[in-house]
């Protein structure tokens, strides 16, 4: 297994710690070790939790990056020396304070088929019925009928709509390309909360699954209120074969220990980093593997076919989240190279790196496991209200 060397350098966004970033860190000092949040500065990385005590709380601030500048912290250490521990705790051995997927009690949901690339590919696969084998000729049968772009279709507009009945008519029509171009985007819940995992840990794949891929992503941080308060990275860990057998099994496919990886950190919007900056985010993958094989990608979200708040709105449309959600995007990058055999198309084996960067976000790492002998996840809310109350950063009023 590639041993992960993961690099300050990389890990922050192009420009250093100009930007307000938020980190969530397994701190080892003390009686009773457990998650703190954390503010990443030029000169180490600090505990803020004698402040706040999830990251939930202080991003329901109404200006949480005034309130993070004003606050002093016990300095944890170097980022180096966390990125160190966190490399190290993938194997199940905690030497040192480490990091953990940034968010706490928000949901993680997440937003499919938000690309007209990965919309194509996500039809492909409901046609293949999960055989990589049937891919590529399906995938010549599609393309000719709805074509290799369909960025210039608006989802739910009269020309998506006509779109439809053209394809319904040639017997094409897919439940994707309805959730596609159609008026309602698909939304789903990724992870439960506290499940997701940080960089530097291994990502789990099923060991039924043969056929399946990362999906790198822009992962949007909103409060309760439905505001797009910052961004981080994400792997939204998909089983390609599982999920294009029945569309019920995307639970099966999506969800699984270890399935979902977030981090580096939180970026806060500020005066450095908006909206508009997520909206023309370049997110770039690279997959390396035992084998030497390398696979690249590029995920584009300026070519993304649902604006990023309108995903964020029909998520609280009919939906309360009182402790705020974390939202990712959808991908542009669905890989198709041939991996083994031809046509047989790329998925992971053990033992893969996965590293997705952006200038805005940092990079994330991780090794790809199976699911099943991923490290498990146990602390769940019953064992963080625990940690908390013991560590005197929780009192129940």
């Amino acid at each position: 297994m590639h041993s992960l060397n993961l690099d300050p350098a990389r890990c922050l966004p192009d420009d250093g710690c100009a930007g307000t970033l938020l980190a969530r860190v397994w701190t080892t000092e003390g009686s009773v070790p457990g998650p703190s949040v954390a503010v990443v500065r030029d000169d180490g990385v600090y505990d803020l939790s004698a402040h706040v005590a999830t990251m939930s709380e202080l991003l329901e601030q109404p200006d949480a990056v005034a309130r993070v500048r004003a606050m002093s912290g016990r300095r944890i250490g170097s980022l180096a020396e966390l990125l160190h521990h966190s490399a190290s705790s993938a194997q199940g051995s905690v030497t040192g304070p480490h990091l953990l997927a940034p968010c706490d009690l928000q949901v993680i949901k997440a937003a499919g088929v938000t690309f007209a690339a990965s919309l194509v590919e996500r039809v492909i696969e409901e046609r293949a019925a999960g055989d990589p084998s049937r891919a590529a000729a399906i995938r010549s049968q599609v393309s000719a009928a709805v074509g290799d772009d369909l960025r210039a279709v608006k989802p739910g507009s009269p020309q998506a709509m006509a779109l439809k009945q053209v394809l319904q008519q040639q017997g094409l029509w897919s439940q994707y390309l309805e959730v596609g171009i159609g008026p309602d985007a698909e939304v789903f819940t990724k992870a439960p909360v506290l499940a997701a995992v940080g960089t530097g840990a291994q990502v789990g794949i099923r060991s039924d699954s043969a056929w399946n891929n990362p999906e790198p992503e822009v992962v949007l941080v909103v409060d309760s209120r439905g505001r797009i308060v910052g961004a981080t990275l994400g792997n939204d860990v998909n089983l390609r074969d599982i999920e294009g057998r029945s569309a019920l099994l995307l639970g099966k496919a999506k969800d699984n220990n270890a399935s979902c990886a977030l981090g580096p950190f939180i970026r806060l919007f500020d005066e450095g980093f908006t909206l508009d900056d997520v909206r023309r985010e370049t997110v770039d993958l690279r997959v390396e593997g035992l084998d030497g094989f390398v696979l690249k990608g590029v995920n584009n979200l300026a070519r993304i076919s649902r604006d990023p708040q309108d995903l964020v709105d029909q998520t609280v449309a009919a939906h309360q989240y009182p402790d705020g959600f974390l939202l990712f995007t959808g991908t542009l990058f669905a890989p198709i190279e041939d991996r083994d055999q031809p046509g047989s198309g790329f998925t992971h084996k053990l033992g893969d790196v996965v590293s997705i960067r952006s200038p805005h976000l940092g990079e994330l790492c991780n090794s790809v496991t199976h699911a099943e002998t991923a490290p498990p996840w146990r602390f769940g809310l019953l064992a963080f209200m625990r940690n908390l109350a013991d560590r005197g950063l929780f009192v129940a009023s």
